[in-house]
């Protein structure tokens, strides 16, 4: 991780795009979404420990997306993902999708921690809280 942003990569496969050879535009979601899992992997924390521990998981509440150029097949892609705030309950992620220093796709992304068993939102585990805030 650089600073406060961290960046997972991306290779552009058959099964992401439409006919066209074009990134399918829901696909996008997928790569933001892996980024933002690994970030936190990076921070060393598993969603899938929380889950079996605490019954918490992260859960996209609000997206706001922009297309600036298409992706291809086979294009080697740079997710640059960033925090932008902490609150109780929320997380707030910017999201970069790059080729080679070109945006292709910006996205500003609101996650809940969520307790699955209540479907309510929870407060955010502390140590993870900790660790995120000292990167903003």
């Amino acid at each position: 991780m650089c600073e406060s942003v961290f960046n997972f990569p991306v290779r552009v496969y058959y099964e992401d795009t439409d006919a066209g050879g074009v990134v399918y535009h829901a696909r996008y979601l997928y790569f933001f979404e892996r980024a933002r899992t690994e970030y936190l992997r990076s921070l060393h924390f598993s969603q899938q420990a929380l889950l079996n521990e605490q019954q918490l998981a992260f859960v996209v509440k609000t997206m706001n997306i922009d297309y600036c150029f298409p992706a291809k097949l086979d294009d080697l892609l740079v997710v640059e993902t960033k925090i932008m705030s902490v609150k109780g309950a929320t997380l707030l992620f910017s999201q970069l999708l790059k080729k080679e220093n070109v945006i292709l796709c910006e996205a500003t992304v609101k996650v809940a921690c969520v307790d699955l068993g209540k479907m309510k939102p929870v407060a955010i585990p502390k140590e993870i809280k900790i660790a995120l805030e000292s990167y903003l």
